[in-house]
């Protein structure tokens, strides 16, 4: 078989080079991949910590070739393995003068196996002087140069495997990840919690209000749903008689992505039974400063140019009392949803036109509170509303034993003194399906075998649920959960998966095609049939006040997701005047940010500048809204690319 030929990829010269000399190797009966083992003896740790004992004495080493100088008759090499990297030594004299030869015929990136003496240069580094050196692998591809490694995030997280050879760091990150699960593990099980497995395919759309991922079960033909949560499983077996357990599970969530959410992500969730909120809390204090100190060396871990101090003990403050300080507004003051509502209008905080007390409260919390919580806070007693899992305050049930932790700016966690009245818990079940019915999503369900288990009696439990994701991205000082996933999840390349194309998709496959002659194509035929529109106002308005509004033409230079907000994207405009303007629009539901980036759209440009998230909105921009089968569509207004940033609409 001809293998060169099966290559559907555009060479580089380099690789061309590099398939020549496989092929030669092929030729010559050396074919580094028929190699199946090689027999290591050492790794270059263990050679270099222990070098006094080893110096002098015959060793076998074996890692990818990160660099190479060939001097005439002497050469050095520095090969990378699991452990670190070591240099080795190699010689003509000692090699001989064909093994010598195909050593320098060897590319950086190869991996090789050395069999050799270990030394110490006359510059004091510790390496292998090389007896005898094995091709065990070629690379066809080109390494990044060292000195500049890979920079471009976008391919670093696609080609993780590259970004861990050439930027230490990264495998550091990865290396540190998995001593924090252990120390989680270890804490757990040092006090007596059970490890466990529950199912991922679950055959119910239930759990915390996040989107599912849908699949179909062939051989029972039914749709089923990856897990959005561990949670009522677990309580499950507190029901069952295991008093303490917890799982460290792949949870899956259908939504947007940001710098701290991926559509999958490790959890941890635990459950104690005979213990409430405050239990949980002193727990939740205790883990995080003993993974800390086990994994950093200190309870004060740096982040993102703050000092984070890990110790207890760490503020607790109610919701209400936190939005209150920040904002001046009293949440007991509110008797009403409506009353709750237009209290938001009135300060410019958007919510759903069906919130609820709780609802408005929490958003407050995200507007005026969240991000000036630095150093670890415990946020506690939620709303009812925003809390159909917790077990209600006997003082007040409009809250909820439950809470919140807080570092930096963002959620960490979230616990309760877990509900275990199941005729409260029915009606909270049916409360929420109510409202994912209210938003088109149809297959959500009670969970009535839950309920069945809550009816043998659950003993008072508290329970908590943390990301491993976010504690790693603390641990380690990274500000971005794709830098603590292996594989985070990606756009492919070239791919145009936005909510709008997709829809769009949907509604005329035929569209889609390319017709061979551009000019000949046929129009788009489109259904409005099933489309509603708002009806027009009645209403005149002068022109004189309309023509104070300003219209203009902006071009997207930047468009990002805002951390802690499902629905707001950033946007970084061109408007002509030559000094970059931000907007934010809460269109995230519809397009994904990078499939913005270059589009001309339209803005107000003179509306004051509005906070929202912490950031300051100075303007709107202009989308295109009607309602079709019950369910609102949004498409940004985009306009000719010929028009000029800064051009006046009138």
């Amino acid at each position: 078989m001809d293998t060169q030929a099966a290559v559907p990829q555009q060479l580089s010269e380099q690789e061309g080079i590099r398939r020549e000399k496989l092929r030669k190797l092929r030729e010559a009966g050396q074919d580094p991949y028929a190699i199946t083992r090689y027999d290591r003896t050492h790794e270059s740790a263990e050679i270099l910590h222990g070098f006094d004992a080893l110096e002098g004495k015959e060793v076998s080493v074996a890692g990818r070739m990160i660099s190479k100088r060939v001097m005439g008759k002497a050469s050095f090499a520095h090969i990378l393995d699991g452990a670190g990297d070591l240099q080795v030594y190699m010689r003509r004299d000692d090699l001989g003068e064909a093994a010598y030869a195909a050593f320098k015929d060897m590319d950086i990136g190869d991996v090789i196996g050395v069999k050799g003496t270990v030394f110490r240069t006359q510059k004091g580094e510790i390496s292998v002087h090389a007896q005898q050196v094995t091709l065990l692998s070629k690379s066809l591809k080109v390494l990044p140069e060292k000195f500049h490694g890979l920079k471009d995030p976008d391919l670093r997280y696609r080609q993780r495997y590259v970004d861990m050879i050439v930027n230490p760091e990264v495998r550091d990150t990865f290396r540190k990840r998995s001593r924090i699960i252990n120390a989680v593990r270890d804490f757990l099980n040092a006090r007596g919690f059970l490890e466990v497995d529950t199912p991922v395919l679950h055959t119910l759309e239930i759990g915390a209000a996040a989107r599912t991922f849908k699949t179909h079960h062939n051989a029972l033909d039914i749709d089923m749903f990856l897990r959005i949560e561990t949670e009522l499983y677990l309580k499950r077996l507190i029901v069952g008689g295991f008093e303490k357990v917890y799982e460290v599970g792949r949870l899956f969530r259908n939504e947007g992505m940001d710098t701290t959410h991926n559509p999958e992500f490790t959890s941890v969730e635990t459950y104690q039974a005979y213990a409430d909120y405050n239990d949980v809390m002193e727990m939740v204090e205790e883990l995080y400063a003993y993974v800390a100190q086990t994994v950093c060396g200190s309870t004060c871990v740096p982040y993102q140019g703050h000092m984070i101090e890990l110790k207890a003990p760490w503020r607790r403050v109610t919701m209400a009392q936190a939005v209150k300080d920040a904002c001046g507004v009293d949440f007991a003051s509110w008797k009403t949803h409506e009353e709750a509502r237009a209290c938001l209008d009135a300060m410019g905080v958007h919510v759903e036109k069906d919130a609820k007390r709780g609802d408005c409260l929490a958003a407050l919390f995200d507007e005026y509170v969240e991000a000036t919580l630095i150093q670890p806070t415990f946020v506690t007693d939620y709303p009812v509303d925003i809390s159909p899992l917790a077990k209600r305050k006997q003082d007040d049930p409009d809250l909820t034993e439950r809470f919140e932790f807080f570092i930096n700016g963002h959620e960490f966690g979230n616990a309760f003194s877990e509900l275990n009245d199941p005729i409260d818990q029915r009606a909270r079940f049916e409360e929420q399906v109510r409202l994912r019915h209210a938003q088109g999503i149809m297959t959500a369900q009670v969970d009535e075998d839950f309920l069945n288990a809550l009816e043998y009696g659950m003993p008072p439990t508290g329970g908590l649920g943390f990301g491993i994701d976010r504690m790693v991205m603390l641990m380690t000082d990274n500000d971005s959960i794709r830098d603590v996933l292996l594989f985070p999840t990606m756009k492919p390349v070239g791919a145009k998966i936005g909510a709008a194309e997709t829809a769009a998709k949907q509604e005329a496959p035929a569209a889609q095609e390319t017709a061979p002659d551009a000019e000949k194509a046929e129009p788009e035929e489109i259904d409005f049939s099933k489309v509603e529109i708002e009806p027009l106002f009645k209403d005149f308005v002068d022109f004189e006040t309309f023509s104070k509004s300003d219209f203009r033409a902006v071009k997207v230079l930047a468009c990002e997701a805002v951390p802690k907000s499902k629905k707001l994207l950033k946007f970084t405009l061109d408007d002509g005047t030559g000094e970059n303007r931000t907007i934010l629009s809460g269109i995230h539901a519809y397009y994904e940010p990078e499939e913005l980036v270059g589009k001309t759209c339209i803005a107000i440009t003179n509306l004051p500048p509005r906070p929202m998230m912490g950031i300051d909105s100075c303007g709107m921009l202009i989308s295109a809204i009607h309602t079709e089968e019950g369910e609102e569509r949004l498409h940004l207004l985009m306009v000719d690319d010929h028009i000029p940033a800064g051009a006046k609409l009138y």
